[in-house]
């Protein structure tokens, strides 16, 4: 198997240990995955993060409004990166972190309609830089790319190391064979994101993104002192870094949420404010629920006079009342 430098320090120990502490005992990393504001809230967070370290000109709020299907006055293309990034993060559980397949698969997704490329690896040498043009390496050969990502990919499955520290050295690795010819960071964070979510279900909510955006330079410079070194025992440090401060950044909301029924209630109430109506479908996409669940919960908003049912064709939709 492929071996990748890198050494487990007492900081990345100490790092590790305080994360795996932190998710063990913070209720309100919990909350934060069972409320569909706050993972919603997150979400958005996540892509506007994610998209603003590659240039994007939207603000959070234009991210927000895209997401919510309104119109923004912006760049057609940053709107569709927006847009393709809501999509695959939205699919996050669809995908295994370990086959090649499923990463084309999310390339293909994130720069679809942008590239004509999207889904397929690079064929031509690139230089990668940082967001001041600075070079910071060349990427593989685009020979021995495929090669490389499986490799990467089957090392980041069977590796015994933590996958917590797994997932940062799949993070640097990634970046550095930089398989893509455009999305390489787009894809690099929304992998690492899943991998963690493989580690523990709740990181799907976490916006680590958010924090990587805040310390951009840190970041570069993380990579850069990796490369530097040729060994990324710097860059997994700066990510564990930033993971433990998103969950503390989360551990700092309000201990209290919503209770579950009425942040359900609201979300159909937002949806319908956007959209004037609804069906159990966009419930259950919505809520993440089962039909059944999403018949139980629009029931009961009936019955509290909230909304209202309307044939419409062979189903049910509702409206606001």
């Amino acid at each position: 198997m492929q071996k990748y430098p890198f050494q487990i320090n007492t900081k990345i120990l100490k790092l590790t240990a305080e994360i795996s502490e932190l998710v063990g005992s913070m209720s309100t990393l919990t909350e934060a995955a069972r409320s569909p504001q706050l993972r919603r809230s997150n979400r958005i967070k996540t892509i506007y993060s994610s998209l603003a370290i590659e240039q994007n000109t939207l603000s959070l709020d234009q991210v927000t409004a895209v997401v919510s299907g309104k119109r923004v006055l912006a760049p057609p293309k940053d709107i569709a990166e927006v847009q393709n990034a809501f999509e695959i993060y939205d699919r996050l559980d669809e995908l295994n972190p370990y086959l090649i397949d499923d990463l084309l698969t999310a390339h293909s997704v994130m720069v679809r309609g942008l590239r004509d490329d999207a889904g397929e690896f690079r064929s031509r040498p690139v230089g990668v830089v940082d967001s001041q043009g600075n070079i910071l390496h060349f990427g593989t050969l685009p020979a021995y790319v495929p090669q490389l990502v499986e490799e990467l990919l089957d090392w980041t499955e069977h590796d015994e190391n933590p996958l917590l520290i797994k997932s940062c050295v799949f993070h640097y690795e990634f970046e550095l064979i930089h398989p893509f010819s455009d999305g390489n960071g787009r894809i690099g964070r929304l992998w690492h994101t899943l991998l963690l979510s493989k580690w523990n279900p709740l990181f799907a909510w976490v916006p680590v993104e958010s924090i990587i955006h805040d310390r951009q330079s840190d970041y570069y410079r993380a990579i850069n002192n990796a490369n530097n070194a040729a060994d990324s025992t710097c860059f997994i440090e700066f990510m564990l870094s930033a993971i433990k401060d998103a969950i503390l950044e989360i551990a700092a909301l309000p201990s209290k949420v919503k209770p579950i029924a009425e942040s359900r209630e609201q979300t159909i109430l937002d949806f319908l404010s956007q959209h004037g109506e609804i069906a159990n479908s966009d419930v259950r996409k919505l809520l993440s629920v089962s039909a059944a669940t999403a018949n139980r919960v629009l029931n009961g908003m009936v019955e509290k006079g909230m909304i209202v049912r309307f044939r419409k064709g062979k189903s049910w939709a509702y409206i606001e009342k």
